[in-house]
């Protein structure tokens, strides 16, 4: 094998980083967010946020611009323009800005529903103050449901993607993407867990989007479960024709999951008559609708089908 053909697979990834990067960098701005401290005055925190629509939406984390209402953007041009802050959903951890000023032309946004395990992704972002930052890396896993906690509360992000590119303070509300510089991510940052995660943009953020666009706000219904999508047993497979659901992993204490008795080690066959498969197939029930009506939810707990109702609850959360 000759110098050339060793060096092929290296300069085709290389090319494939290089190309997203040039799509997307100057696409991806630094957010400069306000915040108050402590002992009075004001800082400021950093982060980042992806051109959407080309009458200057941005999409960033809720967790990047907490209780502030505007904020500058500055892009890979050295454009910086103020923006207001028009929508939040903290249970999906996203955000929507407007830019007064100009903006680069839009990103196309992806679906992460084609992401495989083992795929290669690109995130861009402005960590550690490093504007228009590039690392890559693979999915590791898809389909997560993980807890961040601020203090006494908690907040479950939904069906996550797990990547393992670099993310940096910074990187959070960044672009995560395919390697047709496709959005199929937000990058958020989960303090303590070291693992690279990003929102996914499926069709329940789509949703979420579209209504922080129009209403500002997701009214949204809560549970309290962190999940993992598992295998179902075969007997049980062979039985109900399913052979994925939802291990849940914790139950958040006082919570409506935990109300209806439902377990950490309980695997969830469905919800509301639906089979459940994934953390998608769960999110996409807990909206406005589902708020205070009996939710079914069959599970599987030390090998027999147990069935639960549970009475979701408004997602609740003060915002900074």
């Amino acid at each position: 094998m000759d110098s050339i053909s060793r060096n092929e697979p290296l300069d085709a990834y290389s090319q494939t980083v290089s190309s997203v990067a040039s799509e997307l960098t100057p696409r991806v701005g630094a957010l400069r967010v306000p915040r108050s401290r402590m002992r009075g005055g004001l800082g400021e925190s950093a982060g980042s946020a992806v051109v959407f629509t080309s009458d200057g939406f941005l999409l960033t984390n809720a967790h990047v611009v907490g209780a502030a209402t505007r904020g500058t953007a500055e892009f890979g041009d050295g454009t910086t323009t103020p923006f207001t802050v028009i929508g939040v959903d903290p249970l999906s951890d996203l955000a929507v800005v407007r830019a007064a000023g100009a903006t680069p032309p839009p990103a196309e946004l992806g679906d992460s529903d084609d992401l495989v395990v083992g795929q290669l992704v690109v995130a861009v972002g402005n960590p550690l103050g490093l504007a228009g930052s590039v690392t890559a890396g693979v999915v590791s896993g898809l389909g997560r449901s993980l807890p961040a906690r601020s203090g006494g509360a908690v907040r479950v992000i939904e069906d996550v993607i797990q990547t393992d590119a670099a993310l940096n303070p910074g990187n959070s509300g960044g672009a995560l993407a395919d390697a047709h510089a496709r959005v199929v991510g937000v990058n958020t940052a989960v303090a303590g867990l070291g693992l690279g995660l990003a929102v996914p943009i499926n069709s329940t953020t789509r949703r979420i989007i579209s209504t922080l666009l129009h209403d500002g706000k997701v009214r949204r219904a809560y549970l309290g479960l962190v999940t993992t999508p598992a295998p179902v047993p075969d007997r049980v497979g062979e039985r109900t024709g399913q052979r994925r659901g939802l291990r849940i992993v914790e139950v958040i204490p006082g919570s409506p999951a935990s109300q209806s008795g439902l377990r950490s080690g309980d695997l969830m066959l469905s919800a509301g008559g639906q089979p459940v498969r994934d953390a998608q197939g769960l999110q996409r029930l807990m909206f406005a609708e589902a708020i205070g009506r009996p939710l079914p939810i069959t599970v599987l707990r030390n090998g027999a089908l147990v069935d639960v109702i549970a009475e979701p609850s408004e997602l609740v959360e003060a915002r900074g």
